[in-house]
């Protein structure tokens, strides 16, 4: 019942701070995120499971006593309440709480209206995000899905800056569209199994494909449906991750939404894309990802250059930071496709890796605007002597996207890069892996520039706002994210054992489906 009482924490905490007075909501909402994150911390500590949960039910651990519970019946299919982790989503839950926490507290000195409504939507979302990844109903699913948005489009459309309606607007477009395409391709591989199924539950979906029970539909032979859906589900969470070129609605989300938003958005809500094409698309239907493997590797080399080559073009930090997630995601996009260990369990350290270091390069570059009231790289310079605590954590984590040894982006690049390149199935693997080493060349072009001219040289500002000192609850997170950073880059084996024996039975099953190593 652990993941029931997440979500109930997380739910009921939300209604309690909408219905406290402002003055009190920042405070309130950070007690009641301790609860899930405490949680799932524990959750962590205690995680003794191995396998997969989509392959093998004894590896679902932390399992609902209410699983199996039948929620409605739709025609021959029983929505039911399924709930369970195994070592590719349990990291993802204790990424989401972490870094719902930190952005609660992140936000006490920019959210000074309508605190309320906006701490309490902010776990609201955080129920959602749990629900995305624990849940193994695929209607209940993406109920959760579906919810992260609702939130997400209100911070960005009420709290966010002057062209929030627009970049909010935007979002919900592409985002709804996307989950539209996404649900059409799903609705195909289940009226492929018609007569095999009788629930929306993922694990017993996913076992029928493998076990060859997929059949044709209409004019669709059973190879030519699982192509299709493949690719609709592929194309609806690209969006989400996101992947070049569905990925415009990135930088104006981020510009636009409040700092702590920002964190969640890019530390997090990716996540849910990367997540799904794992759990969809590459676990599923490994036959079709190996026979379009060298398009899906050209895709997340293209995602990995041009999302660096944008950030180069930036002068908005938040845009910088930004447009480097669309290049770190399409590391995860070519681990995934090596279906190797390293690759799909380096892509699932990298997911971890990348929400922990652009929660941090994000947070930092909250600290400095809110002293600055400027994001634009040729509006300040020399701010290390001014704010330097601040100017040396984003110092730290813009080291971390390079990939400097120790730290979590490190050992992330590392294990993507010795999955791609071994790849058996990834014809021209060096190449594609020479080609996103390259990314990591402009990743230092473009946040080395951005340091030099923000960060060091003789002190200028063209706001008229007195450099102070940081409040302590403004550093505290930084100081906690960097931490966890130089850990799993010391330690990977804390997250990459779990991560490891929940990411081999993918790459059996890829295997034994004509890809993968």
């Amino acid at each position: 019942m652990i993941i029931e009482a997440l979500l109930a924490v997380t739910l009921l905490g939300g209604i309690a701070v909408l219905l406290a007075p402002d003055r009190l909501a920042g405070k309130l909402a950070f007690g009641v995120s301790i609860g899930p994150l405490l949680g799932s911390l524990w959750m962590f500590w205690q995680f003794d499971g191995s396998g997969n949960l989509m392959f093998d039910s004894a590896a679902k651990s932390f399992e609902s006593s209410l699983s199996g519970t039948t929620l409605l019946s739709m025609g021959p299919w029983d929505v039911q309440w399924l709930a369970a982790v195994d070592g590719i989503s349990l990291p993802l839950v204790v990424l989401s709480t972490i870094l719902t926490t930190l952005a609660i507290v992140s936000a006490w000195t920019p959210i000074d209206e309508r605190q309320s409504q906006f701490y309490a939507l902010v776990l609201f979302m955080e129920a959602a995000l749990i629900g995305v990844f624990t849940a193994l109903d695929f209607f209940v699913w993406f109920v959760f899905w579906e919810g992260v948005l609702v939130p997400m489009v209100l911070l960005i459309g009420v709290w966010g800056g002057p062209r929030r309606k627009y970049a909010a607007i935007k979002f919900l477009v592409y985002t709804n569209v996307a989950s539209a395409v996404l649900f059409v391709g799903f609705l195909g591989l289940l009226a492929g199994l018609d007569g095999s199924i009788t629930s929306f539950a993922l694990p017993e979906i996913s076992q029928a494909i493998h076990a060859g029970e997929l059949e044709g539909v209409g004019p669709f032979s059973p190879e030519e449906l699982a192509t299709v859906a493949f690719f609709a589900m592929f194309a609806g969470f690209a969006v989400k991750v996101p992947i070049v070129p569905v990925h415009t609605w990135l930088p104006d989300a981020h510009v636009e939404a409040p700092t702590p938003v920002s964190v969640l958005l890019a530390g997090v809500l990716l996540k849910m894309g990367t997540y799904a094409l794992l759990r969809f698309n590459f676990t599923m239907l490994p036959e079709v990802a190996a026979a379009n493997a060298e398009l899906i590797a050209a895709i997340a080399v293209i995602s990995i250059l041009y999302g660096a080559m944008l950030a180069l073009a930036q002068r908005d930090l938040k845009r910088i930071v930004a447009y480097s997630s669309v290049s770190s995601m399409g590391y995860v996009l070519l681990g995934l496709i090596a279906y190797t260990v390293y690759g799909v369990g380096g892509a699932t350290f990298q997911m971890l890796s990348h929400g922990l270091i652009s929660g941090l390069l994000f947070m930092t570059v909250g600290v400095i605007y809110n002293t600055t009231h400027t994001r634009m790289v040729g509006d300040m310079s020399g701010l290390a002597d001014r704010m330097p605590i601040a100017s040396w954590v984003f110092v730290a984590g813009a080291f971390g996207y390079m990939g400097l040894p120790l730290m979590s982006g490190f050992a992330a690049e590392l294990f993507v890069f010795i999955g791609a390149f071994g790849a058996a199935g990834l014809q021209y693997s060096p190449i594609f892996t020479a080609l996103a080493m390259f990314g990591i060349v402009i990743v230092a072009g473009y946040l080395l520039s951005a340091m030099q001219k923000s960060l060091f040289g003789p002190f200028e500002l063209a706001t008229d706002y007195e450099i102070g000192r940081a409040p302590f609850h403004d550093v505290a997170p930084l100081f906690v994210l960097l931490g966890l950073i130089v850990l799993l880059g010391v330690a990977p084996d804390v997250v990459f054992d779990m991560v490891e024996s929940a990411t081999q039975p993918i790459v059996d099953a890829a295997a034994e489906n004509g890809g993968g190593a």
